[in-house]
């Protein structure tokens, strides 16, 4: 069988609203996939930076999947979320990325978007805070449903990923 290895960091986040960020992670692979080793979902811990706007995270990942075939390709899918003083969570956005099929290390840069509600919505947000969320998370990385959705873009994610295939020229990939 064909083996993928991905080992990496979640290096952290830029361009959203406020600090005090931290992000909620996972993989969705198609059926042919099966994970080795490693978590297939985290979370990283809250960064309130003291001076710029990067909220660094180093969060690791360290995956090992094997396969039989080469659809369903894994997808990182990510949520950042903000903490304010109370404690309390609001979603700052979702984003998705694929991970690269080519071996080697790679930086990647992950845009994110989120719901944006009614206007009643919007005033809610303002006073009471919270804000619209998705019923499903996997309209983060799924079809056309998602393209329905009114949406505002947000900040930006940086990850940086190694990645190993092995056994892939027994299938026609050439690496």
């Amino acid at each position: 069988m064909a083996e993928l290895h991905i080992i990496g960091q979640i290096i952290g986040a830029t361009g959203f609203p406020q600090n005090s960020l931290f992000c909620k992670w996972g993989v969705h692979t198609g059926g042919a996939w099966r994970l080795l080793s490693g978590l297939k979902e985290g979370q990283t811990q809250v960064d309130m930076p003291q001076t710029g706007d990067m909220a660094y995270w180093s969060h690791p990942i360290d995956l090992h999947y094997t396969t039989k075939g080469l659809q369903g390709w894994p997808k990182l899918h990510l949520q950042v979320w903000h903490q304010d003083s109370f404690g309390r969570c609001q979603l700052y956005g979702y984003g998705y990325i694929h991970i690269p099929s080519s071996p080697g290390q790679h930086r990647l840069q992950c845009a994110t978007w989120r719901p944006l509600g009614s206007w009643q919505d919007q005033l809610a947000e303002m006073f009471v805070g919270g804000g619209p969320q998705l019923r499903s998370p996997d309209l983060i990385y799924s079809g056309a449903d998602r393209y329905r959705l009114h949406t505002v873009g947000m900040g930006t994610v940086e990850l940086e990923l190694c990645v190993i295939l092995r056994h892939f020229d027994r299938y026609g990939v050439e690496s």
